[in-house]
C-alpha cells in the first residue's frame, strides 16, 4: 500500500488545527485541496481518520492511532531538513510555541517582537492555552510556563522578569459606594471577581505580608475562566462591579490610568516568572535554537533570591 506524503501531511495539519479552514490558514493549502487529500488518503487506507460535523473536525480512533505514530516521524523529518540552516546565513523555518493567556498578554510580545526583528526568516506560531499540555502531541516545539518543574526529558530556561505580583485593584467609583478593604478578609463583605480553572476548581487569592500568609475564598459576582474572559474580567472592574485580583502586569495600564485603584498593596504575593520548556533533543530545529540562545542573552539579571510562589488562575 502506497500513500503519499503530502497526503500525510494534510492529514497531520487538519488533526491538529481542529479544522480544514484553520489548518489552510496555518499550512497555506486551500481547505478544498486538504479535504481531497484526507479523503484520498482515507480511501486509501480503507479507514475513516476524522470525524467531520459542520463545526468540528476531530480525529477518529483510528485517527488518533495514525497520528501518535506520525508525528515523532514527521518531526524526524522536519529535524533532518533543518539541518539544511546550517549552510544559511540566517536561521529559517517555523518555530511554534504553546503559552498560557498571561504570557501571550504580558510576558510575550515584547520578547517576540525583538526576536522577530533580528531573524525576519523565522515564521512563529503561537497556541494560547492555560493547560499544561504534551509538546510533540500538540505539535509544538516549545511551550511556556510557571513550573518549572516539568517532565525528565524537558529542559527549562527562565523567560521574562523574574519576580511578578498578583495585584488587587477596583474602580474608584466602587471603593467610594464599598469602603476601601484594610485587610483582606474585609474582601468577604466584596464583589469579587473570581476565576475558574478549566477543571471546574475556584482559586482561592492569596496574600502575603510581614510572613503572614491568608488564602481566601471572597464571594464572588463575576466568574471567568483564563483566556480571552480575562477581558470582561478587567472591564468589569473599570466598570465599578467589583474586585479583581490579577497579574500586576494586566492591571497596570488602568492603575497608571487611574480606572482603577490599588487596594491592600502591602499584601500583594510575588511569585517566580515563567520558563521556557522544551524536548532535551541532542539537535534542536534551528528555530527554535535561534529562540532558545535569544532569550538567554535577552534574560534580565537575576535577583538574589526568587520567591518559591507560583501562580494560580485568578
Amino acid at each position: 500500500m502506497s500513500v503519499e506524503m503530502n497526503d500525510l501531511a494534510a492529514f497531520v495539519s487538519v488533526a491538529r488545527a481542529g479544522g480544514f479552514r484553520d489548518a489552510a490558514r496555518t499550512s497555506g493549502v486551500s481547505a478544498s485541496a486538504l479535504s481531497t487529500a484526507v479523503r484520498r488518503l482515507e480511501a486509501r487506507l480503507g479507514v475513516r481518520l476524522l470525524h467531520r460535523t459542520t463545526r468540528s473536525v476531530a480525529p477518529t480512533e483510528a485517527g488518533e492511532r495514525l497520528l501518535e505514530r506520525l508525528m515523532p516521524a514527521l518531526a524526524d523529518m522536519e529535524a533532518a531538513l533543518d539541518v539544511l540552516n546550517h549552510f544559511r546565513d540566517r536561521p529559517a523555518g517555523t518555530l511554534r510555541l504553546n503559552v498560557p493567556a498571561g504570557v501571550a498578554r504580558t510576558v510575550l510580545p515584547p520578547i517576540l517582537f525583538r526576536f522577530l526583528k533580528q531573524y525576519p526568516d523565522i515564521r512563529v506560531e503561537i497556541t494560547v492555552e492555560d493547560s499544561f499540555v504534551d509538546l510533540p502531541s500538540a505539535g509544538c516545539d516549545a511551550g511556556i510556563r510557571y513550573d518549572e518543574r516539568l517532565e525528565p526529558n524537558m529542559i527549562a530556561t527562565p523567560i521574562g522578569p523574574r519576580v511578578q505580583r498578583f495585584a488587587t485593584a477596583a474602580a474608584p467609583a466602587y471603593l467610594e459606594a464599598r469602603g476601601r478593604p484594610k485587610h483582606p478578609r474585609d474582601l468577604l463583605d466584596h464583589a469579587c471577581l473570581r476565576g475558574r480553572f478549566a477543571g471546574g476548581a475556584m482559586p482561592t487569592w492569596d496574600f502575603e505580608c510581614d510572613g503572614e500568609v491568608l488564602r481566601l475564598d471572597p464571594p464572588g459576582s463575576l466568574v471567568m475562566r483564563p483566556g480571552s474572559a480575562i477581558d470582561v474580567a478587567i472591564g468589569a472592574a473599570v466598570a465599578g462591579l467589583g474586585v479583581i485580583h490579577l497579574y500586576e502586569d494586566m492591571l497596570r495600564p488602568h492603575l497608571d490610568s487611574g480606572a482603577l485603584e490599588a487596594i491592600l498593596e502591602p499584601w500583594w504575593q510575588d511569585f517566580s516568572g515563567p520558563f521556557l520548556y522544551y524536548a532535551g533533543r541532542r539537535h534542536l530545529p534551528a528555530p527554535l535554537r535561534a529562540f532558545v540562545d535569544f532569550v538567554k542573552a535577552d534574560a534580565p539579571a537575576q535577583p538574589a533570591s526568587l520567591p518559591k510562589t507560583k501562580p494560580r488562575a485568578r
